[in-house]
């Protein structure tokens, strides 16, 4: 009976995390064009020198802690940073849905400029050994900073604690039974893959 119980309450709430998730599918694609727009202006626009300077050297301090670890640690590094970024972008969208936004333009622009660099020393085939670093890690930062672009909007209904704690729940509730799930899968991915390629 407990064993029933739980499979309906796992089973429910995975239903009404999709139901609610297509629900938002707008504030999702309004996140993906921020994100790809920036993307190609960090790709394609020049950096002026002193931000690229300091753009490699977050990627060089990120890589000097990530050196060494054992594929085990280097998911679980992996799976935390993006969990907490997720998270972060998702519940902070409720000040007027503006972290979400800022999230999808930094996130973009370093995206372009890491694409460039990536190009400038490997060619254009290594875009697609760089693909499965992202397959299923940017969805999820998509659906959150979507939900948090939405939950930003609260705040313009009539009714505003109402349809903050139903957005709350809802967002929550996708991002327990959908994000999660995508992040661990991707930090296993990328945490093997760096472990293999450092190996």
């Amino acid at each position: 009976m407990i064993k029933k119980n739980k499979k309906k309450f796992f089973a429910d709430n995975y239903v009404k995390s999709w139901v609610y998730l297509k629900k938002s599918v707008n504030f999702i694609y309004i996140i993906i064009g921020i994100f790809l727009f920036f993307s190609l202006i960090g790709f394609f626009i020049p950096v002026p020198e002193l931000m690229q300077e300091k753009i490699l050297d977050f990627i060089k301090e990120l890589l000097n802690k990530t050196d060494g670890m054992p594929p085990v640690e280097l998911i679980k590094f992996i799976f935390l940073n993006n969990l907490q970024s997720s998270f972060f972008g998702m519940t902070f969208g409720f000040f007027l849905g503006i972290f979400p936004v800022i999230a999808a333009i930094a996130n973009g622009y370093l995206l372009g400029f890491v694409a460039l660099i990536s190009v400038d020393n490997g060619g254009w085939l290594i875009l697609i050994k760089l693909l499965p670093h992202g397959i299923f890690e940017l969805p999820a930062i998509f659906i959150s900073l979507g939900l948090g672009l939405k939950c930003g909007t609260c705040i313009f209904k009539k009714e505003i604690l109402k349809n903050f704690n139903e957005y709350l729940i809802n967002s929550l509730r996708v991002f327990l039974f959908i994000v999660i799930p995508l992040l661990l899968i991707a930090g296993i991915i990328e945490g093997s893959l760096i472990f293999l390629l450092n190996s």
